[in-house]
């Protein structure tokens, strides 16, 4: 769904959407998007798979060069704190992520709204 949050035109990757597993799944997304004027895609948490979230898989960094690549910003929305306990890379990933702007990790709409807002 686009909309525009804070000024920043946004679309909102459905919640029952499939996941995106991989570079071709990202392509096929911008490939939807393209020629609509979209600056952020907010992905729900659980649209990603394990993968994503184990680093070492390459899938988070493919996935998110990928938005890179056509000049999207990504905020990946809820609760991960399950794949962070578990990882000291990705604590570090997310860390470092939500100190830039390209990609953000945040717990729910309102912290997203938060980051708009003071953006």
């Amino acid at each position: 769904m686009l909309q525009t949050l804070h000024g920043v035109s946004t679309y909102v990757v459905p919640a029952d959407s499939a996941k995106l597993d991989g570079e071709q799944a990202v392509v096929d997304l911008i490939g939807q998007l393209w020629g609509q004027d979209v600056d952020l895609v907010v992905v729900p948490a659980e649209r990603l798979t394990d993968d994503f979230f184990r680093l070492r898989t390459g899938v988070a960094g493919a996935i998110v060069q990928k938005f890179v690549n056509y000049g999207l910003r990504v905020a990946v929305v809820g609760d991960i704190s399950g794949h962070v306990e578990a990882s000291t890379s990705l604590r570090d990933f997310v860390h470092e992520s939500n100190r830039r702007t390209q990609l953000w990790f945040v717990r729910d709409e309102a912290e997203l709204h938060e980051r708009l807002a003071n953006a």
